[in-house]
């Protein structure tokens, strides 16, 4: 996850600590403890780390330094839509993937930004220099290095796929270089280096990393676009980025050929997802993936009947409003009982001033009498939290919503509310749930916080995709006439 991402479902999961964690400790019930355990999360990683590292060879230090080329001859291949033009020394000049709005110096900031190298026995990077024969089809070339004793073929399938075969005369290692620059989009996105080992990790672009493993893919990812290089077979890589921008994957062990496969495309996950090589990965969908992925399915499936992404989000979380609406209501419900047993407590406590001991017994036989619970209101909106990260998760990767518009001033659900329009009204409507919610506690330091908390938002959202603040309004909207007719039915 970018940034931003991570900041906004750092606050969901904020917002929802903060309401559990204070009832927890600060209602008059007995305080306890809880453990974060994070022994399973350290092992898993221990153990991706082992995996990626287990078969690789005594490491070789990367090399980084190499002539630049010149004198560079390019070819160009085309198929339908798609084409690539490749230079002699196998770096990539243009590229038109499927559904791209971007050239890949848009996309990289760079010229030539993704190059092949070899790796001669001094661990130097040596230049690529083929010759191209002459085509004998649009889609597909030949070339030779003579010096190096080595041929490519090049061939563009019709998936937008740029297929090739490195074959020399005997073993040699493969150095795959990037150059890019850090870069943040409009829609909020930043640009990264991204790898596919046991999992997918991303490398912050103008930083010093390093690693090893066993990779299925590599590339560029900006703006809803990725450039990739997939291997056929998984291929042992030592890597490295540097501060400049740089990034070098190199190849542990030499052989005699390399099979792949280039790919350019705007990151449609059906698209992706029909490749059965583990690119739909490419796209961020955070730890609730498995929520993120139907969601996006379902947004999918109800734009086909309403034509409108704006309306098919309005639909969906009317949907997920009706599905959770037995949680919001124990949950309502539960809050209601809590506030009429305050000038009770507040008497138990007087009673019991000098004897915490007493004071807790009858407060937790006050809470068994009225069937009530200090966590019940807190508990079922926790046990929502991961839907809701979902949906944001969903939608702030959607590429169908690039240049989708929705209505009046709304011409781009990707892009940010330009009036700060729908920010204002989410803040509000959550203000106002926040009014609503019944008193638990007549502490000042929390209510303070309750309407602090909106304000927040309002400031984590407004440079956040519309269709995202389309959401979380409506979802507030429909909230708040859950919880008037809750109270409605729970006075009745």
């Amino acid at each position: 996850m970018n940034n931003d991402q991570k900041r906004t479902v750092l606050a969901f999961v904020l917002a929802g600590v903060i309401v559990f964690t204070w009832q927890a400790l600060f209602s008059p019930t007995q305080n306890t403890q809880t453990q974060v355990k994070q022994e399973q999360s350290t092992a898993q990683t221990q153990t991706n780390s082992e995996t990626t590292s287990q078969e690789s060879t005594t490491p070789k230090a990367i090399a980084t330094s190499s002539a630049k080329a010149t004198n560079l001859k390019s070819v160009t291949l085309e198929n339908g839509p798609y084409s690539y033009t490749v230079n002699s020394d196998l770096s990539f000049k243009a590229a038109t993937g499927n559904k791209t709005a971007m050239s890949l110096k848009e996309l990289s900031d760079k010229d030539n930004f993704f190059v092949f190298k070899v790796i001669d026995i001094n661990n130097n990077l040596q230049n690529f220099n083929f010759v191209f024969d002459e085509k004998t089809s649009p889609n597909e070339v030949v070339a030779n290095d003579l010096e190096k004793n080595i041929s490519i073929r090049l061939s563009l399938l019709d998936d937008g796929r740029l297929s090739y075969e490195i074959e020399g005369t005997q073993d040699f290692r493969l150095s795959y270089n990037m150059s890019s620059s850090e870069k943040q989009s409009d829609n909020r996105t930043y640009r990264q280096y991204i790898l596919q080992t046991v999992d997918t990790e991303r490398l912050n672009l103008e930083s010093d990393e390093n690693g090893e493993g066993k990779l299925k893919w590599l590339g560029l990812d900006f703006n809803h676009h990725v450039f990739l290089n997939v291997f056929n077979e998984k291929q042992t890589i030592n890597y490295l980025t540097t501060e400049s921008g740089d990034a070098f994957f190199q190849t542990v062990r030499g052989k005699k050929t390399y099979n792949g496969y280039m790919l350019y495309a705007l990151k449609n996950y059906d698209y992706l997802l029909a490749f059965d090589d583990q690119l739909d990965l490419s796209i961020d969908f955070g730890i609730f993936g498995i929520f993120a992925v139907p969601i996006l399915k379902a947004m999918q499936f109800v734009y086909k009947y309403v034509g409108n992404y704006g309306i098919a989000i309005i639909l969906l979380t009317l949907v997920i409003r009706i599905a959770t609406y037995p949680l919001q209501a124990k949950s309502f419900r539960s809050m209601k009982k809590m506030q009429k047993l305050q000038p009770e407590i507040a008497k138990l406590k007087e009673k019991y001033a000098d004897d915490p001991m007493k004071q807790q017994k009858a407060t937790m036989e006050l809470f068994k009498r009225s069937g009530a619970s200090p966590l019940g209101g807190c508990l079922p909106m926790v046990l929502q939290i991961p839907i809701f990260i979902a949906f944001y998760q969903a939608i702030s990767n959607s590429v169908e919503l690039v240049g989708s518009p929705f209505y009046f001033w709304l011409t781009d659900l990707s892009a940010k509310d330009p009036y700060y329009i729908l920010p204002a009204i989410m803040g509000i409507t959550m203000l106002a749930q926040t009014r609503l919610n019944p008193s638990t506690s007549a502490d000042p330091n929390q209510q303070k916080i309750m309407y602090i908390m909106p304000i927040v938002f309002i400031f984590i959202m407004k440079d956040l995709p519309a269709g995202l603040n389309l959401y979380f309004a409506v979802s507030n909207i429909l909230g708040i006439a859950q919880q008037l007719y809750v109270y409605k039915t729970a006075d009745a």
